[in-house]
């Protein structure tokens, strides 16, 4: 929520996706507005990554130093994805307890 309505004008002025020249986030759909964000979480948190998404977003965004970003642009980065791939992870394993529980 604090991405969303505090910091998300100030995220993508420092980072500046390529996607950005285009035309103005709002105007992205929602699975490309999630897609940059994702590229600027791997970005600053994998940052010297080659293979796959975070090596794509590593090409996308070489102009950032993930060193410079200040952590009021950090954290919500961190806590959006961070407890996206966190859910992720614990409804797999949910899932595999619900499946080879004996009733």
């Amino acid at each position: 929520m604090y991405l969303a309505f505090v910091s998300l004008k100030e995220t993508n002025a420092l980072l500046k996706h390529p996607y950005l020249t285009q035309q103005p986030f709002n105007r992205y759909p929602l699975g490309i507005r999630g897609a940059i964000l994702l590229d600027y979480f791997l970005r600053l948190f994998l940052p010297n990554s080659t293979v796959w998404l975070a090596g794509h977003a590593n090409i996308l965004l070489a102009h950032v130093n993930p060193k410079t970003v200040p952590l009021r642009i950090r954290w919500p980065l961190l806590g959006l994805w961070g407890a996206c791939l966190l859910g992720i992870v614990l409804m797999i394993i949910f899932w595999g307890l619900m499946l080879t529980a004996k009733q």
